[in-house]
């Protein structure tokens, strides 16, 4: 005890003032980057909850000022589901997003992992004409095209002529998993046709499993492109409601003198929710994908 009163007391020096500024900068930029990162968080996040606000309101409050609604009208969403069709357009929107990115998947891999792994001639216009045809708009061979399947092929009214092409590769999808597989070594795909692995096999079993980030990133990337697709299914599904998808079958909710917006909304909630949720899923291999493209060109 004698020998704690006896020590000196450590008084703690006040912060210069230069330490003082320093302080208050960091402070400062603490409170400006955050305030930057929840104004863009509720930029991106105020038009979902209005949307889901307005779905729950009922048909006259839809149209008034209000934000919140006066009533929860949980019972649109089963009005969405009794729709004629809404169903049938699920099942439709479900076979053409899963069917058509697995299609996408399978044929790309190949032709990327040719472009980022083998020497061959050629190799270097093959893969300008792939970046060319990712400038290409679809609008330029919609009409050709559609001739080609529904004059020659008689599959108009179906979504056929969407799904059968991505059987064949799409040029943002291999040039995105051929950028993610020009990260891999070299190394590893020497070790293993030392151990007697032929070029397939290889892919299979060296190649596949580290590149499911990029693989990842493909799929998810196909998937909201085919579930939001609104051009296609209106070129070709148009005449055939029984062939329509939900993006295109929101337009049934709007009349030419009357809008339910109330249940307009509802369906859009229905539309978007699966999207959200396989996005949140599948989050951290999506970004681990799309951040490791660019590591090496």
């Amino acid at each position: 005890m004698t020998q704690v009163l006896d020590r000196p007391l450590e008084l703690k020096t006040p912060p210069s003032p230069a330490e003082r500024t320093a302080h208050r900068r960091a402070l400062l930029e603490w409170i400006a980057v955050h305030s930057l990162g929840i104004a863009a968080a509720l930029f991106f996040t105020l038009p979902f909850v209005f949307v889901f606000l307005t779905s729950l309101m009922s048909d006259s409050q839809a149209l008034s000022r209000d934000l919140i609604p006066r009533t929860w009208e949980w019972g649109n969403y089963a009005k969405v589901f009794a729709t004629p069709g809404f169903l049938t357009w699920w099942k439709n929107t479900l076979i053409y997003a899963g069917l058509g990115t697995v299609l996408t998947v399978v044929s790309s891999i190949p032709v990327a992992y040719a472009l980022a792994k083998f020497r061959f001639r050629g190799r270097s216009p093959a893969l300008m004409l792939v970046i060319s045809m990712m400038m290409l708009p679809p609008q330029v061979v919609v009409i050709p095209m559609y001739l080609f399947w529904a004059k020659q092929l008689d599959l108009s009214g179906s979504l056929w002529p969407l799904i059968i092409p991505m059987a064949f590769g799409d040029a943002f999808s291999i040039f995105l998993l051929r950028q993610f597989l020009t990260t891999i070594p070299d190394e590893y795909l020497d070790a293993a046709r030392v151990d007697g692995c032929g070029d397939l096999r290889t892919l299979l079993k060296v190649v596949l499993p580290m590149a499911r980030p990029g693989i990842a990133a493909v799929a998810l990337f196909q998937f909201f492109y085919a579930w939001n697709d609104y051009f296609g299914p209106q070129i070709y599904a148009s005449e055939n409601p029984g062939a329509w998808t939900l993006s295109y079958g929101l337009e049934s909710f709007k009349g030419a003198h009357h809008t339910d917006w109330n249940l307009t909304m509802a369906a859009t909630v229905l539309v978007m929710a699966p999207v959200i949720l396989v996005f949140f899923l599948a989050q951290k291999a999506f970004v681990e994908g799309v951040t490791l493209t660019g590591v090496k060109g």
